[in-house]
């Protein structure tokens, strides 16, 4: 059986984990991340137009950039769909197709 100081260390480890879990999920689904993503994204396009020789390349890079970054901001929202309609939701907990 653990001893105290071994549930209190474990507890610890938990909380831990938890409090870097969380930080990768508020990166994850931060503005800033998905602004980032679109500048670099622009970036590459741009150059990658540039190189190819292609007539106006920042004004072109915008069309694409603006594509992904759409998709990027409605991830989240078709993701809650699919789980509302894939998934049951019981008690809190999800119950897969499998588990019926």
């Amino acid at each position: 059986m653990p001893t105290n100081q071994q549930l209190a260390e474990e507890i610890i480890k938990i909380k831990e984990r938890n409090a870097k879990v969380e930080a990768d999920k508020a990166w994850e689904t931060s503005t800033f991340r998905k602004v980032l993503l679109a500048v670099l994204t622009y970036i590459v396009i741009v150059i990658f137009f540039y190189f190819a020789d292609l007539q106006k390349p920042l004004i072109n890079a915008i069309v694409p950039t603006l594509g992904f970054l759409i998709s990027t901001f409605s991830i989240a929202t078709i993701k809650n769909l699919w789980i509302k309609y894939r998934y049951k939701q019981d008690n809190n907990l999800i119950t897969f197709p499998d588990d019926q």
